[in-house]
């Protein structure tokens, strides 16, 4: 959509303050959301009022969905924002405890749209940081919201935001002995959807480029898994590895996105493989009878995480990203699967079986201060947003019509919920900040 951000939004008369003190302090204890107003936004030319309700909708809904943030509803507003130049009545915002106020300007000119910002400190009477201006085109709209909000959200938590992103994952529907699979892609909660491939042949664990424009996923349509890597924009693809008498599944980049690691199983055995995506070299890294799969580089390239069962039940292991001797990280009871590095770089999201029920948990990356976020009949699959805040995974209900569907959770365990999404889905990969 060219979206591009213009920088600093003015507002005549009105000074630019200091960054003030207000902030949530995000710890593993209780939070208590912070409560805010997004009254909507300024519509400054004719024909975008709609559009101007729409993104302070998108906003608001955003914020509220992390749990770290309470919406003030707009029937319970004492003011109202009618110029986005005009100096703000904090009294009235302070009457309705309201700790943060964003407010806004629309202006669209054709399909040209432009979106400025400010977010106040109410109790202390000033801006948090200058106000800003994001301009691109009408039907862009949405991502200039999610643009906003992670702009408020990063501000007042010290954190990067993760709306602005996207999630491939497959697609389901079916009776659950019949489902057609085929490769998805939308906004972080659930807009925008399209559709990658058609339901002719099963695909598995789509996988996002470190740039988001490219996805890695595993196809049975000639009968026997092969990994893809397809373009975004375009949806072409090529294979990247079809050796006779091969098969390759779990693939993911590597930090740069120069190469990819995989599983390769050839003459019965199941190994990790290393292959260049320029030239298509392949580099073994293990070499054993035991079944190792589901790789996942460290943010720094240098370390992968892996799953294996040479130890006899399927645990998880870190070797360098050269290969050779890996250690095992997981010394719970029950079965890990599906690690995945943190873009943080600090923690390891897994899949944990034990004692007939599924977890989602996350560990330091030497193994310690284990913490099972879920637990259900079936959670698997953990994918990290981009700022290492929330994980996103597969939940399966039970019984021949069970269903798949997406849940996410915030890393402390808090704040479980539905992806809000027709049909349903599993396998999902967060993209990065787009």
């Amino acid at each position: 959509m060219g979206l591009i951000l213009l920088g600093a939004a003015t507002a005549g008369g009105v000074a630019q303050a200091q960054n003030g003190p207000l902030r949530i302090e995000i710890t593993e204890g209780v939070i208590e959301p912070l409560p805010f107003a997004v009254p909507d936004f300024v519509a400054e030319t004719p024909g975008s009022n709609q559009i101007s309700k729409d993104i302070s909708r998108v906003i608001a809904e955003d914020l509220s969905g992390t749990g770290l943030f309470r919406e003030i509803p707009a029937q319970a507003h004492i003011s109202t924002i009618t110029n986005f130049a005009s100096p703000v009545q904090f009294a009235d915002w302070k009457a309705i405890n309201a700790q943060a106020l964003i407010t806004g300007g629309v202006s669209v000119s054709g399909n040209q749209l432009e979106v400025k910002f400010r977010v106040w400190d109410v109790f202390a009477g000033q801006e948090l940081g200058n106000g800003l201006r994001f301009k691109g085109t009408t039907d862009g709209w949405r991502r200039m919201a999610h643009k906003v909000a992670d702009a408020v959200y990063s501000r007042i938590t010290g954190e990067g935001g993760y709306f602005d992103s996207r999630v491939v994952f497959v697609s389901e529907t079916g009776p659950k002995n019949d489902r057609k699979k085929r490769l998805g892609i939308m906004d972080y909660d659930g807009a925008n959807l399209q559709y990658l491939t058609d339901s002719s042949a099963i695909v598995l664990a789509p996988r996002f480029s470190p740039t988001g424009k490219e996805v890695l996923y595993t196809s049975y349509e000639t009968g026997f898994p092969q990994v893809y890597l397809m373009d975004v924009a375009s949806v072409r693809r090529k294979v990247m590895s079809d050796e006779v008498g091969t098969m390759s599944f779990a693939p993911r980049f590597s930090p740069d996105g120069k190469s990819v690691v995989m599983s390769v199983t050839e003459g019965g055995n199941t190994d990790l493989y290393r292959m260049d995506v320029a030239s298509g070299q392949r580099t073994r890294l293990t070499n054993g009878p035991a079944i190792e799969t589901a790789p996942s580089f460290s943010p720094d390239g240098t370390r992968i995480v892996f799953e294996s069962d040479r130890s006899g039940s399927q645990q998880l292991y870190v070797m360098a990203a050269s290969g050779g001797e890996a250690t095992r990280i997981s010394s719970g009871q029950g079965r890990y699967g599906t690690p995945v590095w943190s873009p943080r770089g600090d923690l390891i999201a897994f899949t944990k079986q034990n004692k007939g029920r599924f977890h989602i948990g996350v560990m330091r990356t030497d193994g310690s201060e284990e913490r099972l976020l879920t637990a259900s009949f079936l959670d698997e699959g953990p994918t990290w947003a981009p700022n290492g805040r929330v994980i996103m995974f597969t939940r399966e209900t039970r019984g021949a019509d069970g269903v798949s569907a997406l849940y996410s959770v915030d890393v402390s365990g808090r704040n479980l919920k539905r992806v809000r999404m027709n049909g349903g889905g599993s396998d999902p990969s967060w993209s990065p900040l787009q």
